[in-house]
């Protein structure tokens, strides 16, 4: 299974380090991108909780959920994004499928490791706008990456940390072109940052029988404020367009932009829940990030204003019997959880806001513990009010979960 891995490792972290258009949203043009959300299918269909972690799942959100793996864990995951964008007036649909994170975690006795990929932020967008004789047209492309490495330690049988030290590097490409009747030539503008930085993500996990079959589970994780390099370009043309819809640049100009430093906020989360191991469980979190400190990279934009942002989730699963070796739908994890997300994002006065409820499945497959996890959200962010954009969508997510023994001390040769 090593070998497998490696190779699945190689080609899908070559296809990973390839910006993904990974969203159609327009509100991913402010900022560095649409956040993407950083766990599993797993948590992902419970609301995105991250406060219960097990033997046999890889957790990718809170470090310190890693020092408690029992099996060597490979797990990726992936989705399709059905996303239907409506003004007052109109409306439209687009969609994007992507892969959303790629992991192995490695048992190491009282210690734990896990390396991956995730991406970190999405860019994906295309306005136009039409005047009686012009026509401006917006495009957005690119986002961040994360290459991450997690040690986490289990301090008591209870208590557990863990740290991920992780790199970030991307690039994003905004273009505007405007073109007018009366005038031969169009009008493009380029702006280019490539963008680099360290991270850290600290986490702690906190377990406690507290009756006969209930066990409480508390969990929280802090993201220092993160500091970024931004190598700025941008370039300015005069385009040609053929009869054919083809746009040729007759005067190029590059203009110079000063490399820009920026910090990206910290961002704090605390978790709590209750439940009966292998059998039920349900939980709630809180998230907070200091996003009122955060800029756009090189330019300004009007009506535009960054606030404090925060989550709600709440989610759990149910497992009928995990142990039925004759019913195969008494084994199935059953999921679902919802989730309220306000993301700081204020436009024309207008909080940009984003509300999700999900569900799904774990389905058990092959042998030790392994699964196949199919999980559906559908939600909704923005508004139609103050001509902005309201989306509405449904988003198909599905990992593989896949546990093996690595290191075992033979009887015999």
């Amino acid at each position: 299974m090593l070998k497998r891995i490696i190779i699945v490792i190689v080609l899908l972290l070559a296809g990973v380090s390839q910006a993904q258009e990974g969203t159609t949203s327009p509100y991913s043009f402010y900022g560095i991108g649409a956040l993407k959300f950083r766990g599993t299918a797993e948590n992902r269909a419970m609301g995105g909780i991250n406060v219960y972690s097990d033997s046999i799942h890889l957790s990718i959100q809170n470090p310190a959920g890693v020092a408690g793996l029992k099996l060597v864990n490979f797990t990726v995951g992936g989705s399709h994004k059905i996303n239907t964008q409506k003004t007052v007036d109109e409306s439209q649909k687009a969609t994007t499928t992507t892969l959303d994170y790629l992991a192995v975690g490695i048992p190491m006795g009282k210690f734990g490791a896990s390396f991956g990929v995730i991406p970190f932020t999405s860019v994906g967008y295309k306005l136009l706008s039409v005047n009686d004789n012009s026509t401006t047209e917006f495009t957005g492309s690119g986002g961040l990456n994360k290459v991450f490495f997690t040690l986490a330690y289990q301090i008591t049988p209870e208590l557990s940390f863990g740290v991920d030290t992780n790199y970030n590097f991307g690039n994003i490409e905004n273009v505007a072109y405007f073109e007018q009747d009366d005038l031969q030539y169009g009008t493009r503008e380029l702006n280019r940052s490539d963008l680099s930085g360290f991270s850290f993500n600290l986490g702690a996990s906190y377990k406690k029988m507290v009756a006969d079959y209930l066990e409480l589970s508390t969990s929280v994780t802090y993201t220092p404020e993160t500091d970024f390099t931004s190598e700025n370009f941008r370039q300015l043309s005069s385009i040609l367009v053929l009869p054919s819809g083809t746009q040729t640049p007759i005067d190029v100009r590059d203009i110079e932009v000063a490399n820009t430093d920026f910090t990206f906020p910290s961002q704090l989360t605390l978790g709590a829940g209750i439940g009966k191991p292998k059998n039920w469980f349900v939980g709630a979190e809180f998230g907070m990030q200091k996003t009122s400190n955060f800029t756009n990279r090189t330019f300004e934009v009007d009506d535009l204003e960054f606030n404090d942002a925060s989550k709600f989730r709440l989610g759990g699963f149910y497992i009928p019997n995990y142990n039925s070796f004759g019913n195969y739908w008494k084994r199935v994890v059953y999921r679902a959880g919802i989730r309220y997300e306000e993301t700081g994002i204020t436009l024309r006065g207008q909080d940009i806001n984003e509300f999700g409820i999900s569900f799904g499945l774990g389905l058990p497959v092959g042998r030790l513990f392994s699964n196949v996890n199919l999980g559906f959200e559908i939600g909704r962010r923005g508004t139609t009010d103050f001509g902005l954009i309201q989306e509405n969508f449904f988003n198909t997510f599905l990992s593989l979960s896949l546990n093996d023994k690595w290191f075992e001390k033979r009887y015999y040769d």
